[in-house]
């Protein structure tokens, strides 16, 4: 049974002994057959948006207009979307001031060569763009205090705009629920403290917090609430398939058509759960498998169908190594079970940096092993508690010696962040 494993900006191909292999889960994305092509989606959808005026309305009048988009780390065809967005802002106020604003969260800086490949050289060359900075306190604005009890913080460029609108695209998440829509402003372009007091601990614990899980999610619920707090008045949302082509698009209000995004979403990528002894897991390859940190939301495609005992392996090239020194502190210096521990006692307010990815990390690593085949050095990939390979030879044998036995099950998710795991479908 030979399987494609992305990798990077590439493929690994292996193949597997087919007694092993207890399921390969993929979801309908790549079986679904858009009737249009991709720019005609994106222009339907804000041509016809959901419980929104269209966008060329909405922008009349407007002198001051941030279109959000999101960063290096999202594969948002957005050589796509922003233009058809400024074409349509420009069509209702050819006089308006248009700002891109760069939705970084907490991530690193875009590069300009990033901004280049994301949007091409037209629309660098041509349009204001700014890039997010969630520690630039002399640009956040305090606009409202959350349910959480956080004090709302965002860029003074958004918070001061006449019209706020953005783009984004849809996918599972996995404590968000799914991407899109609400977190273009959280976290897309609040503080770095408003971020960590999101995904604090207790949120986290909460078991709607999980991969496709909206209602009752609180995470999701500060979110929305975030959202409509800074008015956020238009959004366009994709989906893509695995070859990153657009195959649906949603506009207009930035919760109804999120939700309606979200329920084609669960519809093509809820997949039943097989446990299994291993179970193999991507990050979809480039740009989302660009360090470890992002890696974590493929195991937890895994984590959700994978024995307690088992092994995880997680395939994904990390080619910025592990992103993040806090991160990467965190598991040097304390084993998953006492890193939990800790977590559990911080205060929402005094959530850490990076805390979040390391409480998921933590709890995958407290039930399961996890090998990881990636080009991280070895030495760092140990010291975080995980082991490394590079083949998927030396992955299947460390798996035996991890479970002590030559014949285990296998379960594949060869995209691991385009599948929602279910017990039922």
């Amino acid at each position: 049974m030979l399987v494609q494993l992305p990798y990077g900006r590439d493929v690994l191909n292996y193949e597997f002994d087919n007694k092993s292999v207890k399921g390969i889960l993929r979801g309908k994305m790549d079986d679904f057959i858009p009737s249009k092509s991709s720019q005609e989606l994106v222009a339907e959808s804000i041509e016809n948006p959901f419980d929104s005026l269209p966008l060329r309305e909405l922008a009349k009048g407007k002198k001051k207009i941030v279109l959000i988009a999101s960063d290096h780390t999202r594969p948002v065809p957005s050589k796509l979307i922003v233009p058809e967005m400024l074409a349509q802002i420009r069509s209702g106020n050819p006089e308006a001031d248009i700002t891109i604003l760069i939705a970084t969260g907490c991530h690193r800086e875009t590069t300009e060569q990033e901004l280049k490949e994301k949007f091409g050289s037209d629309i660098l060359n041509k349009e204001k763009i700014v890039i997010h900075d969630c520690d630039d306190e002399e640009n956040l604005v305090t606009i409202c205090k959350l349910p959480s009890g956080a004090n709302l913080r965002i860029n003074r460029l958004a918070a001061e705009a006449d019209l706020l609108v953005a783009e984004g695209f849809i996918e599972p998440h996995f404590f968000a629920g799914f991407s899109g829509g609400r977190k273009s402003i959280y976290p897309g372009i609040a503080s770095r403290t408003c971020v960590r007091h999101n995904h604090n601990s207790g949120f986290l614990d909460s078991p709607f917090a999980r991969t496709g899980i909206l209602e009752g999610n609180p995470i999701h619920e500060d979110m929305i609430y975030a959202a409509k707090a800074a008015k956020l008045k238009f959004i366009v949302n994709v989906v893509i398939n695995s070859r990153k082509e657009v195959i649906a698009s949603f506009a207009g209000d930035c919760e109804k058509a999120h939700i309606a995004g979200t329920k084609f979403v669960l519809e093509n990528m809820g997949v039943k759960k097989q446990l299994a002894d291993v179970v193999i897991t991507t990050n979809n390859g480039y740009p989302m498998d660009q360090n470890l940190y992002q890696m974590v939301k493929g195991m937890c495609a895994a984590e959700a169908t994978c024995k307690k005992g088992g092994v995880i392996i997680a395939v994904g090239k990390c080619e910025d190594g592990v992103g993040g020194d806090v991160f990467y502190r965190h598991f040097c210096d304390h084993s998953p079970e006492k890193l939990l521990e800790m977590f559990r006692k911080t205060l929402p307010e005094k959530t850490a940096t990076d805390q979040w990815q390391s409480h998921i990390l933590a709890r995958i690593l407290v039930n399961h092993s996890v090998v990881l085949l990636s080009d991280i050095d070895d030495k760092i990939v140990r010291e975080m508690g995980m082991i490394p390979v590079k083949t998927m030879n030396q992955a299947l044998d460390e798996a035996a010696r991890a479970l002590g036995k030559n014949d285990f099950t296998i379960c594949i998710i060869p995209e691991g962040i385009s599948v929602i795991v279910q017990e039922d479908l």
